[in-house]
């Protein structure tokens, strides 16, 4: 896909290129927002689609669960400075009027499918094991992020599960310097990935029924519209592949 087609062409910003950016063309049109959690460019590339796309809907690599606690910490701040906390999902959140959903696991749909998966696959006991435990981690976290957004409607506070990433780069720096931070920390991550063999591990077995699940709420919702979806740039061109087509 050439970056004339996927770009929108009054976007001009070294943050949004199609390493980070794809979309999805249809009857409605899909646009898939890579980003690294927290930094300064990701929050920088989600704000500036979001401007010059005004969506129908907003979805977002967060579990439902977690949806009230973002909406608190994107109404945190005067609105000229990032969110103090949930990074690029927050930010996304104040950058639109859309309706917002949330596309990540745990839910049922994740649930069902993994088990059905490793009944399937007939995966070592101890495989299965590990599977399970990180899928209670992630449970354990969601449920935490809902209680953490009670407490912060009920009391002046704001309650955050976890601290903010920082980089060697600011929202202050230029917006090419950020890029090209971006870039490296992700070419540093992904040669570090390819160097592990992961097919057939319990993280392998999570991460691709996540990444399913993901898929099917995506072909979903696009029949309510345009969407910006923002998800972590691992995931992106396995989105792009799976959903070409699916709402022509």
């Amino acid at each position: 896909m050439g970056e004339s087609q996927s770009i929108p062409a009054s976007i001009d910003d070294p943050r949004v290129t199609p390493q980070f950016y794809r979309r999805v063309p249809g009857s409605t049109d899909l646009h898939l927002v890579g980003v690294v959690h927290d930094h300064p460019a990701s929050i920088a590339r989600v704000e500036r689609v979001l401007e010059t796309v005004d969506p129908d809907l907003l979805a977002l690599e967060l579990p439902p669960a977690a949806l009230p606690l973002y909406r608190a910490y994107a109404r945190d701040g005067d609105g000229g400075d990032p969110p103090r906390f949930g990074g690029e999902m927050s930010a996304a959140i104040r950058a639109t009027d859309a309706e917002v959903v949330g596309i990540d696991a745990p839910n049922w749909s994740f649930l069902r499918r993994l088990v059905a998966r490793l009944v399937a696959d007939r995966v070592p006991a101890s495989t299965a094991r590990r599977v399970i435990s990180s899928v209670g981690g992630a449970t354990r976290s969601a449920l935490t992020c809902r209680i953490a957004a009670s407490l912060t409607h009920a009391t002046s506070m704001t309650i955050a599960c976890d601290d903010p990433i920082e980089y060697e780069c600011a929202h202050t720096d230029p917006p090419a310097e950020q890029a090209a931070h971006e870039r490296s920390h992700v070419a540093g991550i992904q040669a570090l990935l390819g160097s592990v063999d992961t097919d057939g591990s319990a993280l392998a077995y999570r991460d691709e029924t996540r990444e399913r699940c993901m898929i099917d709420r995506l072909a979903d919702v696009r029949s309510t519209g345009e969407v910006v979806a923002v998800v972590g740039v691992d995931h992106l061109e396995t989105l792009e592949a799976a959903l070409d087509g699916t709402n022509a």
